[in-house]
Formats: C-alpha cells, structure tokens, sequence
C-alpha cells in the first residue's frame, strides 16, 4: 500500500469521525488551523508565495475594484475623490489547509501583517485613509487551495490632469493607476481580474458629471531599478451642460439682449441710457470673473472664455454706440442751427436786394431798364437746354436702403436704426457659428 492509499484512507477515517460527531467545534478547529499554518518557524510573511504552479516565477495577483461613490470632481485642482473596495487574490500554497470535508469554506483574519502582502500603491494618489467605524473594514480570506482574498475600503483623493480647450462642454478621463512599489515584475505581475474587474455601484449620481464609461488596462513602467507591474481604470466623465445653459449661457445673453434696449430709447434720454450701457458691462464684466474664479488658471483659451468676450465686446459696442449717438446728436444740431444762420442770411441779403431794385425802378433819371437774370419759362433757348439735359442724363435707380433711412432725417437716429438691425443679426450669425465650432468638435473628440 503506497502513501497515496494510505492518505486516502486517512481522510476517509476523518470524515466518518466528523460525521459521526455533529457537535464537533469548527470555530476551534479554525484556531488550530490557524497556529498550525501561522505559527511560529511555520510561515513567514517576508517571503513572496512561488509562482504559477509552484515554479519560481512571479507571484501573479488578480486584481478587481468596486467603485461605491465619487464625491468630487474639482476643476480648479485637478483631482477627483473615490470611494472604493479594493480586492486582491493570489495563491501562497504554504497557506493550505484541510477543509474538513468542506465544512471549512475559509479562514477569516483582520490583520494582513501575518500574511505576505502584495506592495500595491496608487501611483496618482494625493490623499487617502482607511475607514475604521466601528471596525476596520478590511478582511483577509485564506481558502483551503491557499488561495488569498484581501479586500478593504478606502477614500482617495487621485490627481486629474484636464483639457479644459472645450469647457463647459467637455468630457475628461480621469484614471486610477495601481503598481508594484519594490517589486519588479520578476517577482510580482499584477493582472486584472477576468470577469468584472471593474464594478460601479448602481444610480451613481454626480453633480455636475455623467460617468459615461470605464476602461481597464495595463501600465507598465520601467526606472532605473527594473520594471514594474501596473494597472489602470481610466473613467470617462462627460460635464452636465444644462447647469452651464442655466447659470452662464442664458444669463449672458440676456445682457446683451438688455443693452440692446438702447437703441430704442430717445437720443435725448442721456441718464437712462448711460446707465443701462454701464450697468450691463459691470454686470458682465462681475459674470466673466466669476466664471474665472472658478477655473484654474490655463494658458489656452477656453470656450467659455470666447462666449464671455463676446458678449462683453456686444455690451461694451452698444455703450459705444451711445457715445456715436450722441456726438452725431450734436453735430446734426450744430448743422440744423447753421442751416437757420445761413437761411436767416440769404432771407436778410434778398430784402436789402430788393430795396436797392426799388430804390434803382423809382429813379427818373435812368436810361434804361433792368433786365431779367432768368429767361422766363417761355423761352424757346430755355426750353431746349433742359430737352438736351433730360437726354444726356440717365434716371437714378432707386435704393431701397437709401429710400429706407431717407425717413430718418437725422444721423443720430439713422445710427440708432442701423444699430437695431445689425447688433441682433451679427450675434445670431456669431451663435450660429459657436455652437457648430464647439458642438462639432466635441463629438469629433468623443468619436
């Protein structure tokens, strides 16, 4: 009978004793187990396990997260908090045990020092801790095969480097990188976990992001002391316009809708439309440097910063607009009173003419009479220059612009009409052409 007969037979005795004692303590056949495989001299936690089947190649470790929450996206810091469960399994065949017939599915243990322990850090971690309320949330699984489950839950706080050309509206991949610290990949290969190596919890909400997506991949990196193992999850956020539309958006083109109101107030109202002009362009000039302050300070221009310097140069046109108004207004007054000046000249120049003719007719002693200037409208030699001009001359064609401002008298208020037409016309042309740059380019991004 050879030593595999003999340990079969063994374990059969085992399992009839067990069977036939039902009241057996499996709680204290679990210490036993305990002492027996962690004791002292019998397991020592500085050695990595061997590798695949016992060989001496590199431990592997499987690796599998559970996003439970994302609390934070911050823009001006470029970094985002997670909350997660973190597991890891790989086999230290040291670690096996009998399970009694299968009525010890595995061992449970708190302190992951009495076992070796994968050298995992996160590569982009700013902060993080542990949670420990009311206890440690953290447990070890030792499987009779020696199979090694660790499983904690940690809050991090990880670094997001951002694009923020298309702000607000665009999408930012923010990923969580995981490696090896001292152990090269001769000694320690971290994979991914088959089937679900990444899990979110259900109804994720965010405030001002939609998680759309999430890839898995691997990082490998090599420094002068070797290569090392790592692992990536890149989550592609996109940003929630509608808050954007709401609060930035709507409100700015209210302004400059509101210093519109301008044009179509009296050239003389002179408060009324200073103060309108100057109250929109410090109320949009407080919009921009909120948005601003908001945002970290890039060197590249954002979307948003178009749309606010826009609507600023449309606010700030329609106060020079008023400055134009105003000076015309003036100027058409200075031409109206020179107008009468001139009017108030000829009427006096063509009085005193008249008395002088008087003066000249009523004299006895002339030898003859004045002639007229004009050829009466009888003329024959009058009548066929103005045949001859009629010829030469062409008919002006009409303008309907002209005809259209000739109802407008004055400069000033010809200024205030144009402005009426042009300002509207020239934003709708500059919507059109902002929203298809930066809706085409996003979903070229997105593509």
């Amino acid at each position: 009978m050879n030593n595999r007969t003999l340990f079969m037979i063994i374990v059969e005795v085992i399992h009839v004793v067990l069977c036939s004692n039902p009241k057996l303590n499996f709680r204290e056949k679990e210490k036993e187990i305990l002492d027996q495989i962690l004791g002292p001299g019998r397991y020592d936690a500085r050695i990595r396990p061997s590798g695949v089947n016992g060989t001496d190649g590199p431990a592997v470790v499987h690796v599998n997260i559970f996003i439970r929450s994302i609390s934070k996206i911050d823009d001006v810091t470029m970094e985002y908090s997670v909350q997660l469960t973190f597991r890891e399994q790989w086999l230290d065949e040291r670690l096996k045990f009998n399970d009694y017939g299968e009525r010890l599915k595995y061992l449970t243990l708190t302190e992951a020092s009495r076992v070796w322990m994968p050298d995992l850090f996160f590569s982009n971690e700013k902060e993080g801790h542990f949670h420990d309320i009311i206890m440690p949330n953290v447990y070890i699984r030792i499987y009779p095969d020696g199979s090694v489950l660790y499983s904690i839950r940690i809050s991090l706080t990880l670094s997001c480097p951002m694009n923020l050309k298309l702000y607000p509206l665009d999408r930012q991949i923010c990923s969580l990188r995981m490696a090896s610290y001292g152990w090269t990949t001769a000694d320690l290969v971290f994979l991914w976990k088959e089937i679900d190596p990444v899990q979110v919890v259900k109804n994720l909400h965010l405030p001002r992001f939609t998680l759309e997506k999430f890839l898995t991949d691997y990082c490998n990196s090599k420094t002068n002391t070797g290569e090392y193992s790592c692992l990536k999850v890149d989550l592609l956020f996109k940003r929630e316009f509608s808050y954007y539309l709401i609060q930035i958006y709507i409100p700015c083109c209210m302004l400059v809708i509101v210093s519109w109101v301008s044009f179509w107030l009296d050239q003389g109202a002179v408060p009324a439309r200073v103060s309108l002009g100057v109250t929109t362009l410090l109320t949009m000039a407080t919009q921009t440097s909120g948005i601003n302050a908001s945002l970290p300070p890039v060197s590249y221009t954002k979307a948003i910063d178009v749309w606010t310097g826009v609507c600023l140069t449309f606010v700030f046109g329609a106060l020079l607009e008023f400055a134009l108004v105003n000076y015309a207004s003036r100027s058409d007054m200075h031409r109206e009173n020179m107008k009468k000046q001139r009017r108030q000249c000829e009427l006096e120049h063509a009085a005193s003419m008249d008395a002088t003719s008087d003066l000249m007719d009523s004299d006895s002693n002339a030898t003859f009479a004045m002639k007229p200037l004009v050829r009466h409208p009888g003329d024959p030699l009058s009548m066929e220059k103005v045949r001859q001009c009629e010829i030469h001359m062409q008919p002006a064609r009409p303008n309907c612009c002209r005809s259209w401002l000739s109802k407008f008298p004055t400069r000033s208020k010809r200024i205030d009409v144009i402005s009426r037409i042009t300002f509207p016309l020239v934003f709708a042309l500059f919507n059109v052409i902002y929203w298809s740059t930066y809706l085409f380019r996003e979903e070229a991004e997105e593509s």
